[in-house]
């Protein structure tokens, strides 16, 4: 067993080389992150001058999009350094520093999705009751507590892994994670393994089982509506599905990379499949919501025929 004391880093060790061509995609990957940076820039600065825009709705796409710019702040910098180098060394701290704050950041869209899906059913189902229910103390306390639940979570689970005595340095992926530190312990990790199943099963599936209660409800509530209504509950919900989709679709993909045999697939195709989770939901939440959403375009008009 080789000794964890020697092992001051880690390795990543999923970056191909690609010679020359790693220019190129610096440059690419360099305007993906100006892009992100931008488009949520936009949408907060949007959403924070336009009094008509103070609305839970629109504070909660606020909550997103600076949910965006702090992971991808956790991932690029680093993610840039390393397309430009020979070694990919990370220091331990600096490794379990990017785990927290991914993590928080895949935390926190989950928790600010399903909070933003209570919205939705409250505006349609209990509309009468919208502006009762959905107080400025209660969209605080509700994206506080998102946030808060998130922190707390990946804490624990941070601490517990960066516990672990190691016995090997090489994660294979292009960013630090837990499970891959995981794979490195000297001993075993069932408690790690059954805090991270309670803690984060139990968030996913309450999460999405009650995301799907909620669209049943509104559903059902759309069914007995007349079809002007349908049309106005299918406007104010269709970005929060599509947000919702591009979620599961990404953190599915990154979780079930997680478990495979990484040397067994294309090198490339590891390497898009790994970026999807940390690069799609940032540049397409608020394209999504910039487009959907009526009251955003009619505000984003004036800016690009400025």
């Amino acid at each position: 067993m080789e000794n964890s004391s020697l092992f001051f880093n880690f390795n990543l060790t999923m970056f191909v080389n690609i010679g020359s061509y790693r220019y190129p995609a610096f440059v690419f990957c360099l305007l993906l992150f100006a892009m992100i940076v931008s488009a949520n820039l936009v949408i907060i600065l949007v959403i924070s001058q336009q009094r008509t825009l103070h609305e839970p709705m629109y504070f909660f796409i606020v909550c997103l999009s600076i949910n965006s710019l702090y992971g991808s702040a956790g991932f690029f910098p680093r993610f840039l350094m390393d397309l430009l180098s020979d070694t990919h060394l990370i220091s331990h701290s600096a490794c379990y520093i990017q785990i927290y704050v991914i993590y928080t950041y895949a935390c926190n869209e989950l928790t600010i999705l399903s909070v933003m899906a209570y919205d939705r059913y409250v505006a349609i189902c209990q509309p009468l009751h919208y502006h009762t229910k959905m107080t400025l103390k209660t969209v605080s306390n509700l994206a506080a507590f998102a946030w808060i639940c998130s922190a707390i979570f990946n804490i624990t689970l941070t601490s517990l892994t960066a516990k672990l005595p190691l016995c090997g340095n090489k994660i294979h992926k292009v960013f630090c994670a837990m499970w891959n530190i995981s794979k490195l312990s000297c001993v075993t990790t069932v408690i790690n393994n059954i805090v991270g199943l309670l803690l984060g099963g139990t968030t996913v599936s309450f999460v999405v089982s009650y995301v799907f209660y909620t669209y049943i409800r509104i559903i059902l509530v759309c069914r007995r509506s007349s079809s002007e209504f349908k049309g106005k509950a299918l406007q104010s919900c269709l970005p929060h599905t599509v947000t919702f989709l591009i979620y599961s679709i990404t953190g599915f993909s990154d979780v079930a990379l997680s478990r495979v045999n990484i040397e067994q697939l294309n090198p490339y195709v590891a390497v898009i499949l790994s970026l999807e989770f940390v690069v799609i939901p940032p540049l397409l939440n608020p394209v999504v919501y910039g487009l959907k959403l009526p009251e955003i375009r009619k505000h984003l008009k004036p800016l690009k025929a400025g």
